[in-house]
């Protein structure tokens, strides 16, 4: 989308901790990376797991996540590289491929599948799960299915290249609207030595992961690797800058909740009371 105008920001976020993911297995056996929902980093409000997968082994990926049920939350499926077919019991279906994102609002529920439309070659991407506020629980499910050619990139002089997937950057807004949490998430490459200021929420918690080379981070600028995810304190904003040989992350922002939080399995609630009406709906086959 051309050159952009450079940012900058007045309260400098800084690094409050660093995060190496868990390797853990979901679905019918899909080998990933657990980040955020791991005893490391249970959660960061609103934010409740986020998890990478990346293999070229079939094997590693081939069960896919058949149908499972959702409530309370929203699920947000970046593809980085693979096809992955998406169905529902409402008779919803799509397919997320290279580039694309996925953001669905399970609300009251759903039940779902996700699964691979290739035996080999690379399979990429994250899945985040976000929290939904208590008023919005219930609310009735609803998809942004986002081709790769609709997500919009700023492209700077010096080599900087930025996705907007949700939120804005440098005056460019994505295209995934009315989040409850008013999310930023963008998808950032950094040339060495060039950075790039994100404005942020001032209350909004925030991260960084690093999923390509090295990367510094805020205002103290500490180098973050590949696999590493970095809290972010409170401020209006952050500096990334490629470490010394690039690197690229993504940077994801949102409103905290501040609310109870009862999680069971695909369940996120805010009381006890609230999972366990969930599984007796689910039982009785109300998620329709």
């Amino acid at each position: 989308m051309g050159q952009a105008k450079v940012q900058s920001v007045s309260s400098e976020r800084r690094m409050v901790a660093t995060i190496r993911g868990r390797a853990a297995s979901d679905g019918a056996g899909v080998k990933l990376t657990r980040v955020i929902g791991q005893p490391s980093l249970p959660d960061l409000d609103p934010f409740l797991m986020l998890d990478e997968f990346g293999s070229d082994k079939g094997a590693d990926y081939i069960g896919g996540f058949p149908d499972h049920p959702h409530r309370g939350f929203e699920t947000v499926t970046y593809m980085l590289a693979g096809r992955m077919r998406h169905g529902d019991n409402q008779g919803n279906v799509g397919l997320l491929r290279p580039g694309s994102v996925q953001w669905m609002t399970a609300g009251r529920g759903i039940i779902h599948s996700e699964m691979p439309e290739q035996e080999e070659g690379l399979m990429q991407g994250f899945q985040l799960w976000v929290n939904l506020p208590a008023k919005d629980k219930m609310t009735k499910p609803r998809y942004q299915d986002i081709d790769p050619e609709n997500i919009p990139v700023v492209e700077r002089a010096d080599g900087v290249k930025v996705k907007v997937l949700v939120g804005s950057f440098d005056g460019v807004t994505g295209p995934v609207t009315n989040v409850a949490t008013d999310p930023l998430y963008l998808d950032m490459t950094l040339p060495a030595g060039k950075s790039a200021s994100v404005p942020i929420a001032p209350e909004h918690n925030a991260f960084a992961y690093v999923f390509e080379g090295h990367a510094r981070i805020g205002s103290e600028s500490q180098l973050v690797e590949r696999g590493q995810l970095a809290v972010l304190s409170l401020g209006d904003g952050v500096t990334v800058e490629g470490g010394p040989k690039g690197g690229r992350l993504i940077l994801v922002a949102g409103r905290p909740l501040r609310e109870p939080v009862a999680k069971y399995g695909p369940f996120v609630m805010n009381t006890p009371a609230e999972i366990r009406q969930a599984i007796a709906d689910y039982q009785a086959g109300h998620f329709v």
